[in-house]
């Protein structure tokens, strides 16, 4: 499908259909994202004001076939926000659209705008003595809408779920600017195809997300934390299974964290504070979330006692007040910093089956370390099957010392990965960065279905073109 590029002519027509406010610079802030992976390009940066502009908007592109780039807050890692090549597109940015619509809290529902920050969601969600649970370490940028484009994960999934979990509706901005009326409050509606969740995870392949109704949550009244140095990730999975059988659905969270991820935390942000004088080679953080009258520390200290007696546990520490659960967060979520700060080779957002992630970080240790000396850091979302492998040079050494390795080591994970029956991108999304792995991990029923509704749904081809499928 031939598309063309933003031209004058094709401007001067929308300045008189949108208010001058939509008009932005093409600053550098649209056109990178974070990792520096990809540089994109843009005709011109549309910020509407309301669905209405947004429909007006996708309307005149998909008539004059010019590429539509949804841009939310930037925090994408997969570059599905940019657009490196093909004719200068339209980057239609949401953050003009940030209010919160609605609360109902009798329903524990909030309707809120696509371009809401995550983190402002969270505080209406608090005024409203409610918790939207979704937790993200870019939530201080991110934006709801982007978030439900990329269902996007975080660290509470293993209690609430994806992005996806948490909502109930979408109103949204279909390819040919024919706007969907589906801010359902409904727990239950069975009236045919789900377009909700075809459009979540789409990453504005589909359409644009302008608005979602999103489910709330109690506030757990006890909350508590502990940090348990475990044998191996073997015994990291027996205790799960002994701390769930224990607490329940209480757990929000269980995080595996490597040595390697506390030694460059050491070497990159010394000011943070570890909580082991010798820093273990695998520790889980447990997090949880309780009724009133629960004593969170009492039930970790007994888990500690169980995992001890059952040979899993060496060593840990509980926290006794929210600011020590607090430091034990602060030293999970500055993993991921401390990995940029030291630069990796090859980074990976993989899931396998929960049972199965011993044996492959095994397979995976053993086939890089014939590649060389090279350091791993493991670490992520234990309870749901989600690591994030990344693979660092020797120390002294850097990554641009073989820039094609990167490639290599990355296609020996994936491999890996797909004999385990896992999955290449587990919370991050594919963007354009993995749209060929796709090609080549996909089953060729799934890419057909997919191409098909593609061509269905965007006859066109206008929506973020390049990105999911290549």
């Amino acid at each position: 499908m031939t598309l063309n590029p933003v031209t004058d002519a094709f401007l001067a027509q929308l300045r008189g259909n949108i208010p001058a406010a939509a008009f932005r610079d093409s600053t550098p802030h649209y056109l990178q994202e974070p990792r520096g992976k990809f540089s994109g390009q843009a005709g011109q940066v549309l910020a509407p004001a309301s669905v209405q502009e947004v429909s007006t908007i996708i309307r005149a592109a998909n008539h004059a076939r010019i590429p539509v780039v949804p841009y939310g807050g930037g925090t994408g890692l997969v570059g599905g926000q940019v657009m490196p090549d093909g004719p200068l597109p339209l980057v239609l940015s949401l953050e003009r659209m940030n209010k919160v619509r609605a609360t109902y809290p009798d329903e524990n529902v909030i309707i809120a705008e696509a371009g809401v920050i995550l983190e402002n969601l969270q505080s209406a969600a608090t005024d409203a003595d409610r918790l939207f649970p979704l937790s993200l370490a870019s939530q201080g940028s991110c934006q709801i809408g982007g978030t439900l484009a990329t269902n996007a994960g975080g660290v509470n999934v293993l209690r609430y779920g994806n992005a996806r979990d948490l909502c109930l509706g979408l109103e949204a901005v279909l390819p040919n600017g024919d706007i969907w009326h589906g801010l359902k409050r409904l727990r239950k509606d069975n009236t045919g195809y789900d377009l909700r969740n075809l459009l979540i995870g789409s990453e504005g392949t589909l359409g644009v997300i302008t608005a979602a109704a999103l489910r709330l949550c109690p506030i757990p009244a006890q909350v508590g934390a502990a940090l348990m140095v475990v044998r191996d990730p073997a015994a990291a999975i027996e205790l799960l299974a002994l701390a769930s059988a224990h607490l329940g659905n209480t757990i929000s969270g269980f995080e595996l964290i490597h040595g390697t991820g506390l030694d460059f935390l050491a070497e990159t942000m010394p000011q943070i504070a570890q909580p082991f004088e010798q820093r273990p080679e695998w520790s889980v953080l447990i997090d949880l979330g309780m009724a009133a009258g629960a004593d969170p520390a009492e039930h970790l200290s007994q888990i500690f006692e169980i995992g001890q007696a059952a040979g899993l546990v060496s060593n840990g520490v509980v926290a006794q007040n929210l600011a020590q659960r607090q430091g034990f967060w602060t030293v999970r979520e500055a993993i991921p910093a401390a990995n940029k700060r030291i630069g990796p080779i090859a980074s990976h957002d993989i899931s396998v089956p929960i049972s199965a992630l011993p044996e492959f970080i095994k397979n995976a240790g053993q086939a890089i370390a014939e590649k060389g000396n090279y350091r791993i850091n493991c670490f992520g979302h234990l309870g749901d099957g989600n690591l994030h492998y990344n693979i660092f040079p020797p120390l002294g050494g850097s990554r641009d010392d073989a820039p094609e390795l990167g490639e290599e080591i990355r296609r020996l994970v994936h491999d890996l990965v797909a004999e385990f029956d896992g999955s290449f991108s587990a919370e991050h999304g594919l963007g354009r960065m993995k749209a060929g792995e796709l090609k080549r991990y996909g089953d060729p029923a799934k890419l057909a279905a997919m191409a098909s509704i593609k061509g269905a749904v965007d006859p066109n081809g206008i929506m973020n073109p390049g990105a999911v499928l290549a």
